[in-house]
């Protein structure tokens, strides 16, 4: 694998970090990146054979890189490509988290949603997770595999981390992968390498401190601040912690590591906190930390205006056999829109839909157009699905390939209406068979252009 030549200061820093380590730092970055898969438990019913990812229970390596847009189950849901070393948020939330109890949780800089989709499939079910991105382009994408996924307690929203300061100790935990310069990624994305300078990193860090900051008062007091990046430099990662020390009150919390993984543990006075390096791990370059806020924090009082209409008692009865568990959700109508929230937040979320730019919340179920319910994707890919209560139908790959591409498809013998399609009996989407033909109702914004 040829690679870039590295910058010269980015080796001075790293050679002088390694000392007689930085010979095999080197010669790794001209491996092949690992590739790695996290599982989803509510998804995959396939046991497969295949290597784990020590330090993340649905974490699993492949042996090889496939074309994954041409995969039917990843566009399920069944399964997210999520580079291995930073899978150990794992062991920061079952270390030092409750995961029992319902949390407010906030995601701050989430797209494309790997540690969204990981925080999904950790809290409990009556948590809820506000999955947020600045970058309204990177939030659209970050919705999509927010909905692939199929959980329905997970607001995504478009806001700048100042616009959680009016939301003072709502959050049980925080999770701050910050923008960085990449230099954990050289290996993985070569491109970093041309982008890299120190002025870079002096942009990046001025940047992950601004956001820190903005959104520190929205952390309740003893909540959990999850910092990250992906990058090795000081800067970025050692010295903002200490600056969040100096300036903030904090605890860090240590972690128990198994030797085996490879991981370094970091000290710097009282700072601690977690380095991945590619020579040592079967995975990229990561930094994390993990934080208790000690400082007195006044909670925000959750004043809502009822501002979200309700679907009719007799729309809300059909709707109720489309979803299993359906006494524990709220069913919020906007316009022609239903969609529901778990009930044990749905003041929460109505709070939230007031406070922040939301672009989804919860699970899209339907569209009522004159008494007719026409059924959302989202729900085809929901785990809340009552597949049993849907015609549905079994079909291959080549015509799953179709269908994700939105193509015209033939479906024999399926009856009129609207039909639910699956493979590997995992719901990909829904068809509309009428008399005469069948429409493909995939999102067409989401539609796969891999030949």
């Amino acid at each position: 694998m040829r690679m870039k030549p590295l910058p010269e200061k980015f080796e001075e820093s790293i050679r002088r970090k390694l000392g007689d380590e930085y010979a095999a730092f080197k010669a790794s970055l001209g491996e092949p990146s690992p590739v790695s898969i996290r599982l989803n438990p509510l998804k995959n019913t396939r046991h497969l054979p295949l290597q784990e990812v020590p330090w993340s229970t649905y974490g699993r390596y492949l042996s090889s890189r496939p074309v994954f847009t041409l995969d039917p189950l990843f566009h399920a849901g069944s399964y997210y490509v999520q580079e291995a070393s930073s899978m150990f948020l794992e062991q920061a939330l079952k270390q030092t988290v409750d995961l029992s109890q319902p949390l407010n949780v906030l995601d701050l800089c989430a797209a494309p949603g790997g540690k969204s989709t990981h925080l999904l499939t950790l809290l409990n079910r009556e948590s809820l997770l506000v999955s947020n991105e600045a970058i309204r382009t990177r939030a659209i994408t970050l919705s999509e595999n927010i909905q692939k996924w199929g959980y329905p307690n997970a607001i995504v929203s478009n806001n700048d981390s100042k616009d959680f300061q009016h939301l003072k100790g709502f959050f049980d935990l925080m999770l701050i992968d910050a923008p960085c310069s990449g230099e954990g990624l050289f290996r993985k994305d070569p491109e970093a390498i041309g982008e890299w300078s120190p002025e870079n990193i002096h942009l990046c860090c001025g940047r992950q401190k601004r956001i820190v900051g903005d959104a520190w008062d929205a952390l309740r007091e003893n909540g959990i601040l999850i910092y990250c990046t992906c990058t090795y430099n000081e800067s970025e990662n050692e010295d903002n912690l200490k600056w969040l020390q100096d300036h903030k009150g904090i605890a860090f919390l240590k972690l128990t590591l198994e030797p085996s993984w490879g991981v370094e543990e970091v000290h710097r006075g009282n700072v601690i906190a977690y380095r991945f390096f590619p020579h040592r791990t079967k995975g990229e370059g990561f930094f994390i930390s993990v934080m208790r806020k000690t400082e007195t924090t006044e909670a925000v009082r959750l004043k809502t205006k009822k501002s979200l209409a309700t679907p009719s008692k007799k729309t809300t009865e059909r709707l109720h056999t489309w979803i299993a568990d359906a006494g524990s959700l709220t069913f919020f109508q906007f316009n022609d829109l239903i969609f529901y929230t778990p009930s044990y937040k749905s003041r929460e979320v109505e709070f939230l839909l007031q406070h922040l730019k939301i672009m989804y919340a919860g699970t899209n179920l339907a569209t009522e157009k004159h008494d007719k319910l026409i059924p959302e994707h989202a729900l085809a890919v929901s785990i809340d699905l009552k597949k049993e209560n849907f015609p549905w139908i079994e079909i291959p790959e080549a015509d799953a390939l179709k269908y994700l591409r939105k193509d015209v498809i033939r479906l024999e013998g399926a009856p009129v209406g609207f039909t639910l399609l699956t493979h590997q009996n995992l719901p990909i989407g829904w068809a509309n068979v009428l008399s005469n033909r069948i429409n493909n109702m995939y999102p067409s914004d989401w539609r796969i252009r891999v030949l």
